[in-house]
């Protein structure tokens, strides 16, 4: 396809960075390349987030995702847990940074603490289907989908910009999908906070047990339409570009309604086997069918008013302002 210098299309991703605060989790799903058995891990301590944050400064990075995985809530351990996260958000604005907290369901007190120290938050609803309750989260007691929607309802009642999304190919049906896609929409129509749905298609790892055959490039295009169709138009479809099995697909995602490549990382965490590809192989790729890749922030403009107060001492219009050599 030649070259269209337009640019009636444009493609949307975050400049981000990854810290871990721990790798252990309660959780055994069976699709996993991320966790570590509780009490097997080495917490990341405040000072280390603080050299690799002082690393980042100059390198074009504004997000900060804090990937966590999950402390049991009735563990001693859940306070120091919480407050490890809160601390490195914290540390992350103060040095610059927007963090973005995905570390699996909270309490809404502990929501409510977090959102003080950041600009927006996730966490996937993955399936509501509650079949997967006996195979891929027979071991995964806070995936239990009435929680994830609980978490989704909170957020709403907290005004956070929030992330949530599916995970495609775990053993969930066409039906399955289009009902945790309906919930989803409900949901943000009650509250209008969900920013970005990501539809992350399963692909195989090399720590896992489940080790099925990746999501199929059709069903892909086939979830991409129905999601388009089903979830409000102010909702953002977002795809992993490192995910998507070719050229080819990433691209009619595009033109079915995907306006966004999520935050574009050194190294993906939950699927450490699939790199993304560095910003400039993703630019020229979408340039030759007549896209335009962008860098936004993790809060999305139409959500800064939910912080006025929160975050005196960050004024995000001219944080916006400062990123024009980017944006």
């Amino acid at each position: 396809m030649s070259i269209n210098h337009q640019f009636n299309s444009v493609v949307t991703y975050s400049p981000a960075f990854t810290l871990v605060p721990t790798y252990e989790c309660f959780n055994r799903c069976s699709y996993c390349n991320f966790r570590t058995e509780p009490g097997q891990d080495s917490w990341l301590t405040l000072s280390e987030a603080e050299k690799i944050l002082a690393s980042l400064r100059g390198r074009e990075v504004t997000e900060i995702l804090i990937l966590s995985g999950e402390v049991h809530p009735q563990s001693k351990r859940r306070g120091d847990w919480l407050q490890l996260i809160y601390d490195i958000a914290d540390l992350a604005l103060s040095m610059g940074f927007f963090p973005h907290s995905n570390v699996g369901p909270l309490s809404y007190g502990e929501m409510a603490l977090l959102k003080k120290v950041n600009v927006s938050m996730g966490l996937m609803l993955e399936q509501l289907t509650p079949k997967l309750l006996d195979t891929v989260h027979r071991q995964a007691p806070s995936k239990i989908p009435k929680i994830r929607l609980e978490q989704l309802e909170w957020a709403g009642m907290l005004q956070i910009p929030f992330t949530t999304g599916l995970l495609l190919g775990i053993g969930e049906s066409h039906f399955d999908r289009l009902e945790s896609l309906r919930a989803i929409a409900f949901i943000h129509q009650k509250y209008g906070h969900i920013q970005e749905v990501i539809l992350q298609p399963y692909a195989k790892g090399s720590q896992e047990e489940y080790a099925q055959n990746n999501f199929s490039s059709s069903e892909m295009i086939e979830t991409v339409k129905m999601a388009r169709e089903i979830l409000p138009d102010s909702i953002t479809i977002q795809i992993p570009p490192n995910l998507i099995e070719d050229e080819k697909t990433l691209i009619k995602c595009l033109q079915l309604g995907v306006r966004d490549l999520g935050g574009i990382v050194p190294k993906d965490e939950v699927n450490p086997d699939y790199h993304h590809s560095h910003i400039e192989q993703l630019e020229t790729i979408l340039l030759n069918h007549g896209w335009q890749l962008k860098p936004r922030l993790p809060v999305y403009p139409q959500y800064y008013q939910y912080y006025q107060g929160f975050f005196d001492e960050i004024e995000f219009h001219e944080i916006h302002r400062s990123l024009a050599k980017l944006l």
